[in-house]
């Protein structure tokens, strides 16, 4: 370790320059990490917020509960339980009635209020819960938006006018808001007859398929992996963030590749003097360790600055785990990286270095 001290500092310009490299690398891998956990948690929030076990959906809807449309007759004449509720799920744009105009985005869910999740599920960060039809809950982050509470919006092209009464936290189904509302109300929006009760059956328990035989039946991790967009999204974080793990493998390995051939006449006098080799595979092994470490921390500093600096509109969620679990990850690169300067210095003949 001492010899490998001196050494980065004896030559501060090239090893900043590696620790720069890895730093950039491992921000960038931090960040897209932590945009990752953001969108998966705003594409999921009002499942995991609903203690989500199981979901029931039309078996024609293509997995996705906003296509979804169930009726009474396929409810085969069975009562919910207390662990079950009924959602009602549709896109929507509110428009804001008095004031400045304001549009937004959303998805409404319909629920009943005498069931779990209107009951005991829904969070309020402000205001209270919605009593009747024409009152509305909807996500925190609309706030941001300029929405209030007491604000009269409208839902869609629809004539009558919603009052926010509310605000929710983890509300968000699809990359989007969650609107909370009343199941007449999500009738009403879709347009469909009175025989067609939600778009979904929620339970907060395991169910089995049997419980209700003509309805699709999902574990809810097998119903988020069906989100729309939710595994391509991941997918695609998932493969940045192996691509740039294996960047910093090529660097850190190409670097101290190269700095071994220049060092070759150095160790090998150190040779020559009776330095075991191990000793010097040693020093290269603790370089890659210091370079690599000092490049995570300065990555993780400045993905701290971020997260400090980025507006609530970005989704950046550090899981702290994880970044644990991925800086010993890219410390256990750097080392196998270094294996291949050490190739170089098993083989160092002392004598033919000196006279080359």
């Amino acid at each position: 370790m001492f010899l490998a001290i001196k050494e980065i500092k004896h030559e501060r310009l090239r090893y900043s320059l590696i620790i720069a490299m890895i730093v950039m690398i491992s921000y960038l891998m931090f960040v897209l990490m932590g945009m990752m956990l953001g969108l998966a948690g705003e594409n999921k929030a009002a499942i995991t917020s609903w203690d989500t076990q199981t979901v029931y959906l039309n078996k024609n809807a293509n997995d996705n509960m906003s296509q979804s449309l169930i009726t009474r007759d396929q409810l085969a004449g069975k009562k919910l339980n207390s662990h079950e509720a009924l959602v009602g799920q549709s896109p929507v744009v509110i428009k804001k009635t008095s004031g400045k105009a304001l549009k937004q985005s959303a998805q409404f869910v319909g629920l009943d209020p005498h069931q779990y999740i209107a009951k005991d599920n829904i969070v309020l960060t402000a205001g209270r819960h919605a009593y009747n039809r024409h009152e509305l809950v909807v996500d925190q982050s609309v706030k941001a938006k300029g929405y209030q509470v007491g604000d009269q919006v409208k839902l869609n092209s629809t004539s009558t006018n919603y009052r926010i009464v509310g605000f929710a936290k983890d509300a968000q189904l699809n990359v989007a808001p969650v609107v909370y509302g009343h199941l007449a109300t999500w009738r009403q929006l879709r347009g469909v007859t009175p025989q067609v009760i939600a778009s979904g059956i929620i339970a907060n328990q395991s169910e089995k398929p049997g419980r209700f035989g003509k309805l699709g039946h999902y574990s809810v991790n097998q119903f988020i992996q069906k989100l729309p967009g939710y595994a391509a999204e991941n997918s695609t974080f998932i493969f940045m963030i192996g691509f740039l793990m294996v960047i910093s493998l090529i660097i850190i390995a190409v670097f101290l590749y190269i700095l071994t051939m220049q060092k070759m006449p150095n160790y090998a006098v150190l040779r020559a003097q009776g330095i075991p080799t191990r000793y010097l595979v040693a020093t290269t092994i603790h370089q890659a360790v210091l370079l690599m470490v000092s490049g995570i921390l300065g990555g993780l500093v400045l993905t701290l600055i971020t997260t400090w600096l980025m507006p609530m509109t970005v989704p950046l969620v550090l899981d702290w785990p994880l970044i644990v679990t991925m800086a010993i990850v890219l410390v256990l690169l750097g080392v196998v990286g270094a294996l291949l300067p050490v190739r170089m210095i098993l083989k160092i003949d002392p004598v033919r270095a000196l006279n080359g």
